[in-house]
């Protein structure tokens, strides 16, 4: 059965950090492409994130230079190290995933995810 457990959430003021963790279960990692998603209030769920063996690294422009997508040595779990946070960074937080090869056109694209973890809530207050 596949999984994706994300964690690492919370209230954060400006300028701070939190990393986000997802645990994947029930994939085979060979060609395993995640991806992290957020959702503002009153907004659509945006692509922030992605790594796979097969691409570079994607980052949305919102998040370049303060954000770290990354993996353990297992890819069991991928990690989104987030530093700077803005009070816009503010959004559940999604991670998602597929299990066939992404190619960098679909790395921010919800219908190129299969699977999907709950959401995590991050706050950052000014």
């Amino acid at each position: 059965e596949v999984q994706l457990q994300a964690s690492g959430g919370g209230l954060v003021q400006t300028g701070g950090s939190l990393r986000l963790s997802c645990a994947l279960s029930g994939f085979a990692f060979e060609d395993l492409a995640a991806g992290w998603f957020r959702q503002a209030p009153g907004k659509g769920r945006e692509g922030i994130a992605c790594i796979s063996s097969h691409t570079p690294p994607y980052y949305a422009d919102s998040v370049k230079g303060r954000f770290t997508v990354s993996t353990d040595n297992t890819k069991s779990t991928v990690y989104l190290q987030m530093n700077s946070l803005k009070p816009e960074d503010t959004a559940i937080y999604y991670c998602a995933s597929r299990m066939r090869r992404i190619i960098n056109s679909q790395v921010s694209s919800i219908s190129s995810y299969d699977y999907w973890g709950q959401g995590t809530q991050v706050t950052v207050s000014s």
